[in-house]
C-alpha cells in the first residue's frame, strides 16, 4: 500500500511544543512507557490543534501564500524614499544625501547576504556590485559594518551578516523590494 504524505503545520511552535510535551508527560506517568506509534500521532496532530491523527489526514491545512510585496501606500514617506532608490530590478542606483534615508536603504542590500555563510572582502564587494549601480561597494560596505548589519574580522578577511530584527518601516521596504528581483 502507497504512503501518502500528511502535512503538519503548527502555527505557534512554542504552543505545540508545550501541549505535546504535556502529553508525553501524562502517558509517561500513567503507563510508565514511552507511547506507541498510533498514540505519538494523535499526540502529534492534537498539538497542531487538531483533534486526532484521522482529522488531521482528513482536513490538511491548506497551503499558505506567498508573502505579496507591501503597496507602496504601506510605505512610511522615508520608505517610500528609500524605495525610489532602487530600480525595477532591486538595484540600487544612487546614495541618497538624507542620512534616514540612507539607513533604510542599507536594509534592501543587508537582504541579499545569507547569515549561514562568511564572505570575503572579494565576495562582498562583489555582491554589493551586483545590487548597486553608482559604483561605490566601499562606501556600501562600511556603512553596513558601521550599522552592525555586516560584521568583520579588524583586517577584513571574514565578514558575515548579523542577525538583526528589522523595524517595521524596513520589513516594509524589504517586502517591496522582493517584489523586484530580477
Amino acid at each position: 500500500m502507497p504512503r501518502t504524505d500528511v502535512p503538519l503545520h503548527a502555527a505557534d511552535i512554542s504552543r505545540f511544543a508545550k501541549s505535546l510535551a504535556r502529553d508525553l508527560k501524562q502517558t509517561h506517568e500513567l503507563e510508565q512507557r514511552p507511547p506507541g506509534h498510533v498514540e505519538l500521532l494523535n499526540m502529534l496532530a492534537r498539538a497542531a490543534g487538531y483533534r486526532n491523527y484521522q482529522s488531521l489526514k482528513a482536513r490538511p491545512p491548506a497551503p499558505r501564500p506567498a508573502p505579496e510585496p507591501a503597496p507602496e501606500s504601506e510605505l512610511s514617506e522615508t520608505a517610500r524614499k528609500a524605495l525610489r532608490q532602487f530600480d525595477a530590478h532591486g538595484r540600487l542606483t544612487r546614495w541618497p544625501i538624507k542620512f534616514s534615508v540612507q539607513r533604510l536603504m542599507l536594509w534592501g542590500l543587508w537582504l541579499r547576504f545569507d547569515a549561514r555563510r562568511r564572505y570575503s572582502e572579494r565576495e562582498v564587494n562583489d555582491i554589493l556590485n551586483a545590487w548597486h549601480l553608482f559604483g561605490d561597494h566601499c562606501t556600501l560596505r562600511r556603512e553596513l559594518v558601521n550599522e552592525k548589519l555586516l560584521a568583520r574580522q579588524s583586517d577584513g578577511s571574514d565578514y558575515r551578516k548579523l542577525p538583526r530584527r528589522p523595524p517595521p518601516e524596513a520589513m516594509a521596504l524589504m517586502r517591496a523590494l522582493r517584489g523586484r528581483q530580477g
